[in-house]
């Protein structure tokens, strides 16, 4: 019969598949545990190289840190440099707060002269209406009605 090799063959796989486990029985659920022992060392190791290139970067050494200090006690004055860069720090955040007062201010008014103009158009539509309903047709429109001086 054709029928009887594939299941013949398929039998064959399972006995193989199951001899295989047999033989390595660790070997199935080892591999995605090594995958991801491997994914967490690579991961550590990264880890400790990129904040032993920040730590560099980020901390000084003791003596620099001292010397730093020791330039200037509380009450010494400001050197020429220390009170520029403060004053130019000043001077920009006066202007970011100018301008950003400015955006909102003009935001504002844009609002209000919308509202305006929408009051001024419901008006003009409801002082129309109201001559068009009393508007009896026997005298000249309000424009021609005028009295003129």
């Amino acid at each position: 019969m054709p029928g009887t090799d594939v299941r013949n063959l398929v039998a064959g796989f399972r006995v193989c598949r199951t001899l295989s486990v047999l033989w390595f029985p660790n070997r199935a659920s080892a591999l995605p545990k090594m995958a991801w022992r491997q994914l967490f060392l690579a991961s550590c190791l990264s880890a400790a190289v990129l904040l032993t290139n920040v730590e560099q970067k980020i901390f000084m050494q003791e003596s620099d840190a001292s010397n730093f200090l020791k330039k200037r006690g509380k009450r010494s004055p400001k050197s020429r440099d220390e009170a520029n860069a403060e004053n130019r720090q000043k001077l920009w955040a006066d202007e970011l707060r100018r301008e950003y007062y400015e955006e909102r201010r003009n935001k504002f008014e844009n609002f209000v002269e919308e509202q305006n103009d929408e009051q001024e158009e419901r008006s003009r539509e409801a002082i129309e209406q109201w001559r068009q309903w009393h508007y009896d047709g026997l005298y000249p429109s309000y424009l021609y009605n005028r009295h003129h001086i």
